[in-house]
């Protein structure tokens, strides 16, 4: 049972206005093979929810209008989805750049021993979440073994050319913070990663993003039941910064569920606060085909300070140097 949040509606968070759309981020569904702390989708092996077929193809119907510059692919674990393969397949033909948000241990599930190569054939960018370098944090917030899991899928996907000088395979890590926190410095963090997975596991990697935790969800349910979600919320306004405004990911992204329907973001999406006409319907993947959402509102709340403050946070890490 989660502890009930506080309504997040309600902001003096400043407005925001959608630019051109070029980046499709679709949440392929729940089911994950793994149950992690700040998850703010509160995936597990448990969901059901899954993008259907017909979901699927209306999504490549979209990305044929040839607007879309990268399709990021996440969940949940979105390789769970059977229809994952197929999506990539068609987006890679359209000539679509694919992201896929991976946990690094779905390598190593079974049916899925042949994933790396199949990303690696289709170079299709890795995102891999490692919360830490250390086994006892990684473990603490993910699961047990979940680390020792993650090492053997860095290592498979350095054996495929993932992270490597020269590649065209790109390997980029993502670091939450485990508590109540701001990320540290983006920049002198990768540095620590690759020193520490290369000296203690000979891995590498491009890039490391730092995101930070929002207050919803299975996070924010811990918050509450610790009795930190108000100090927290303070951290994150305390800590606002306007240079960010510019390049929050809400304004040229559009987050899909698993059912289709259109949020300005990942976290709108799990806050139930759609993109909707001026009929308050809320927009389908199905609509974009005849819509332009351009120059529309972006849908805020108290949470959206969790992307401007500090150095920023979004999908791609840091806003900082964005």
């Amino acid at each position: 049972m989660h502890a009930t949040l506080p309504l997040l509606e309600v902001t003096d968070f400043p407005a925001l206005k959608r630019v051109e759309l070029d980046t499709l981020q679709v949440n392929l569904g729940y089911l994950c093979n793994q149950q992690c702390l700040h998850c703010h989708v509160n995936a597990s092996p448990k969901r059901k929810e899954n993008m259907s077929s017909a979901t699927v193809e209306q999504i490549i119907a979209f990305l044929k209008k040839g607007k879309i510059k990268t399709l990021d692919l996440t969940g949940g674990a979105p390789e769970m989805n059977p229809n994952f393969r197929y999506l990539v397949l068609q987006a890679k033909a359209l000539g679509v750049h694919v992201m896929d948000r991976c946990n690094l241990t779905i390598l190593e599930e079974p049916g899925q021993e042949d994933l790396a190569e199949f990303l690696a054939s289709n170079q299709v960018e890795v995102v891999a979440s490692l919360p830490c370098y250390s086994e006892e944090n990684v473990d603490k917030q993910r699961g047990k073994g979940v680390f020792n899991g993650s090492v053997e899928g860095l290592k498979k996907l350095n054996s495929m050319g993932y992270g490597k000088v020269g590649s065209q395979l790109n390997l980029n890590l993502v670091y939450n913070p485990i508590g109540p926190h701001l990320p540290p410095s983006q920049s002198e963090l990768q540095t620590a990663y690759k020193k520490r997975l290369k000296d203690d596991f000979d891995i590498e990697f491009n890039n490391l993003f730092t995101i930070t935790n929002m207050p919803i969800k299975r996070f924010g349910s811990t918050l509450i039941s610790k009795g930190q979600f108000k100090e927290y919320m303070t951290l994150l306004r305390d800590n606002y910064s306007e240079d960010n405004l510019h390049s929050v990911m809400c304004r040229n992204m559009v987050s899909v569920d698993w059912q289709g329907n259109l949020y300005d973001c990942d976290f709108n999406q799990m806050l139930d606060l759609p993109i909707s006409d001026k009929a308050n319907k809320t927009l389908h993947i199905s609509d974009l085909l005849n819509t332009n959402i351009s120059g529309k509102s972006v849908v805020i709340a108290d949470h959206c300070y969790g992307c401007t403050a500090g150095q920023g946070s979004s999908c791609g890490g840091a806003l900082e140097s964005a």
